[in-house]
């Protein structure tokens, strides 16, 4: 009986760690720790912030299009995002490793691209940084118009089709960056895995591109406090 005691113990011991050591990066209330970067809004002063907090939910109005980007740089993390499209579906994403800003058509920071856009969750984007994945000519296309900058074949499709819920239901997502890969699960489903990214940190970002997103959790754990299983 001792020993079973000492091992419920370990065993509520390690979650309450993991679960001190995760950090919501929306406190539900305003923007602290993030900045916004909305090139629309650099002359034009009736431009809004795409960007707001409506009832305890962090929202993208997707216009102006722009990125909301945390203050701080991380690497080694997995990601917990919840999100649903509040009316039309349309384009929005989570971009990781990202650095300089307005890299690629004077809008997007130098990064790699989670997609969310419906029908197409998962898959990723290259913004003047790179990625491998398996079956890269299948989902990426001809190899010779490959590239990371302006009018290059940037996507790599997601593995899965169906993953996603029905609109205006909430969607889970779920990024693990570890070292230069990444891993991303759609609803508990793996859509997609990739490897030898030219990056391995950054910040993170939320796109504004068009149309309205709700997120009602953004939550990061270090990866160091995870088991190395799939969630």
């Amino acid at each position: 009986m001792k020993s079973i005691i000492l091992v419920i113990t370990a065993f509520l011991t390690l979650i309450s760690c993991t679960s001190q050591s995760s950090k919501s990066l929306f406190n539900g209330k305003d923007l602290d720790g993030w900045h916004v970067d909305v090139p629309e809004m650099d002359n034009n002063p009736e431009a809004i912030n795409p960007f707001i907090v409506r009832e305890g939910m962090l929202v993208s109005l997707g216009e102006p299009q722009g990125h909301l980007i945390t203050d701080a740089v991380y690497q080694d993390f997995r990601l917990e995002v919840e999100y649903r499209f509040a009316g039309k579906p349309g384009n929005c994403g989570v971009l990781v490793f990202a650095s300089t800003p307005r890299s690629l058509y004077e809008m997007f920071p130098k990064s790699i691209e989670v997609q969310m856009m419906h029908d197409n969750a998962g898959d990723f984007w290259c913004i003047v940084q790179d990625i491998e994945t398996d079956n890269m000519l299948e989902r990426r296309g001809p190899k010779e118009e490959w590239g990371i900058t302006e009018g290059k074949l940037r996507r790599i499709k997601n593995l899965t089709d169906g993953s996603e819920k029905p609109l205006g239901e909430w969607n889970s997502m779920t990024i693990e960056c570890l070292k230069n890969s990444i891993k991303v699960w759609v609803n508990g489903d793996l859509v997609n895995y990739g490897y030898n990214a030219t990056a391995s940190s950054g910040n993170i970002a939320l796109q504004a591109e068009g149309a309205e997103v709700e997120f009602r959790k953004v939550l990061l754990t270090p990866i160091s406090k995870l088991s190395e299983k799939a969630p």
